[in-house]
């Protein structure tokens, strides 16, 4: 047998393609990752401030995005979080949950990777990095060695091909067009992609606010301004030098369209009106910023201030109108602004859309039209949530082509 010829050959040394490489090699088969990068694993250790956010306790199919939103179901199903979270736990991996499930590290991120590329070497799968493709060629079914790659490193020929090379999000970690690339060199249809889980830009005057506003973060309910689709998410929302960031602005540009508005609830747990009214009869004398002190920080205060109540500044809240009043709560509670656009793929963490999962087999991840091609992760139509859920879908859709190669 040629010493370069091999059962599988992975392209992308991220979550999906190890995941895939261990899961193939401890069925004894012969594999060999190959990397562009000098190190496989960047973007996981980079995920979650260091720590990586690997999983989460509630993994449902509504954390996903895709145009067939039944694709995913099959993968995550048969191998789940709770099947990481053993593995994470048998190397002895510390880890604890932060809100909404969301699983960490105690220590790092490279626990994971360690974690990972010790199953590979027990597994005996071979990696490679430094590795640029130039070519990946099909032959004959019937040919032993159906597909085969030249690549910087030398020529190489295998059995199956495992895509794994992610998406456009943050190139300086690897992030590339190579999967749509391939996709295109064998006809399979893509749908659009942008750039998700991705800060908001402005350039009106709400780009001078959110400078001076840079480093606060406001729990609040971001909502989407589409009559398609309403969408919100309850988390944290943070003001950067750009614009607005933190997980529920990070979480929205998943649904958000180009051109579209999004509502601010800076008070969701409050009736902003009703709470108005009442401070209007038991403390009639006190300015309105300074009773908004109790629930907003005093910078963002004066900001509302000087857009929604400047000229009253001054005056005691017990001679607002009430219809005032009921515009300064609607404001609050519904804070339109309009994005310019976003930060894009320099810091996006996932790109939207890819391969369509029409033409790949939601069991085995192959090609329905290319046999012994595979696509897995986020090259596909298949984008989850901010919280562990891309990890997930990396982990299953690793193990379900990793079964089946």
């Amino acid at each position: 047998m040629n010493a370069q010829h091999y059962d599988v050959i992975i392209i992308g040394g991220g979550a999906s393609g190890l995941m895939c490489a261990l899961t193939a090699g401890h069925r004894g088969k012969r594999v060999l990752v190959l990397d562009s990068s000098n190190k496989v694993g960047k973007k996981i250790l980079m995920s979650g401030g260091g720590r990586c956010n690997f999983t989460n306790l509630f993994v449902e199919p509504d954390n996903f995005i895709s145009t067939n939103p039944h694709f995913c179901k099959s993968a995550l199903s048969r191998y789940t979080q709770w099947d990481f979270i053993s593995l994470v736990e048998k190397h002895g991996i510390p880890y604890h949950e932060r809100k909404h499930g969301e699983l960490f590290c105690d220590d790092s991120a490279k626990d994971i990777l360690k974690m990972l590329l010790d199953e590979c070497s027990d597994a005996k799968v071979q990696i490679h990095t430094k590795c640029q493709i130039s070519t990946i060629k099909a032959f004959d079914e019937n040919d032993q060695s159906a597909y085969r790659l030249k690549t910087s490193l030398g020529n190489y020929s295998s059995t199956s091909v495992v895509i794994a090379t992610g998406g456009l999000s943050i190139p300086t970690l690897g992030g590339s067009g190579f999967g749509y690339e391939l996709a295109e060199q064998f006809n399979l249809p893509l749908k659009a992609r942008r750039a998700g889980l991705v800060p908001f830009t402005f350039t009106d005057q709400t780009k001078a606010l959110t400078e001076r506003l840079s480093g606060l973060a406001v729990d609040v309910n971001l909502h989407t301004d589409s009559k398609k689709q309403n969408i919100s998410f309850r988390e944290n929302m943070l003001f950067t030098h750009r614009g607005i960031s933190g997980p529920a602005a990070l979480q929205l540009s998943n649904y958000w369209q180009a051109g579209e508005a999004i509502e601010i609830d800076l008070l969701p747990e409050t009736n902003t009106f009703e709470w108005l009214l009442e401070l209007k009869k038991t403390q009639p004398k006190a300015l309105l910023r300074t009773l908004l002190t109790h629930k907003l920080t005093k910078n963002l205060i004066l900001e509302l201030q000087t857009l929604y109540w400047k000229e009253q500044a001054d005056t005691p809240i017990g001679q607002f109108s009430d219809v005032l009043l009921k515009g300064i709560a609607d404001s609050i509670q519904c804070w339109k602004v309009k994005p310019s656009g976003t930060e894009g793929y320099r810091t996006a963490e996932v790109t939207l859309g890819g391969i369509d999962t029409d033409v790949i087999s939601s069991k085995t991840m192959e090609c329905n039209t290319q046999k012994g091609l595979y696509f897995i992760g986020e090259v596909l139509d298949v984008t989850g949530h901010l919280g562990g859920f891309n990890f997930q879908w990396a982990w299953a859709s690793g193990v379900a082509a990793g079964d089946s190669v």
